[in-house]
């Protein structure tokens, strides 16, 4: 190692960080601050990550979450019944002719039945009267009227295949009819 005489940039003054090609020494806790902001930047960036990717998955939504104080839940139309309406009644339980027992029941009310039939799964838990548009509401409420723990919701996909209501019957149902 070659020594070197002193010169001005040895002696730095009271004060100054830095004089020259001198450095200040480092302080203290300097490198565990920067593992901390380190750490602190991969939570966030992780953080935006996955709820970037839940909103894109519609597996989180920034809706209302609390319902206002004007809503207030309840029909919106009177139940009725629409005879020229036909009706599909579906089982959706593995009880066997429970749609057709269902349709003789409503169809003994004066509700016009046009299919009974199996749904396509057999673990529905909620009775629903399906209604396609919303005119036919009040025909939905009627019949949910006649079926006991049944809800009734609008449905379009149902309407598309040509059903205005339609009756899925669940395990609820099952087991009110079985009680």
């Amino acid at each position: 190692m070659q020594n070197f005489p002193r010169d001005r940039f040895d002696s730095i003054p009271h004060g100054m960080d830095r004089v020259g090609a001198h450095r200040a020494p480092e302080r203290r806790g300097r490198r565990w601050m920067m593992i901390g902001w380190a750490a602190l930047a991969t939570v966030v960036i992780a953080g935006a990550g996955i709820a970037a990717v839940s909103v894109y998955n519609q597996r989180l939504q920034f809706e209302d979450v609390v319902p206002s104080a004007s809503a207030t839940p309840g029909p919106t139309a009177e139940p009725t019944l629409a005879p020229d309406v036909s009706v599909a009644v579906l089982n959706g339980t593995s009880t066997s002719g429970l749609a057709s027992s269902a349709g003789e029941q409503l169809a003994a009310q004066g509700v016009t039945v046009g299919v009974t039939s199996n749904a396509d799964t057999s673990d529905i838990e909620q009775t629903v009267v399906y209604y396609a548009s919303a005119d036919l509401e009040g025909a939905a409420r009627g019949i949910a009227q006649l079926l006991p723990e049944s809800e009734v919701r609008l449905s379009e996909q149902f309407g598309q295949e040509g059903m205005q209501l339609v009756v899925v019957l669940g395990a609820d149902y099952a087991e009110a009819v079985a009680g």
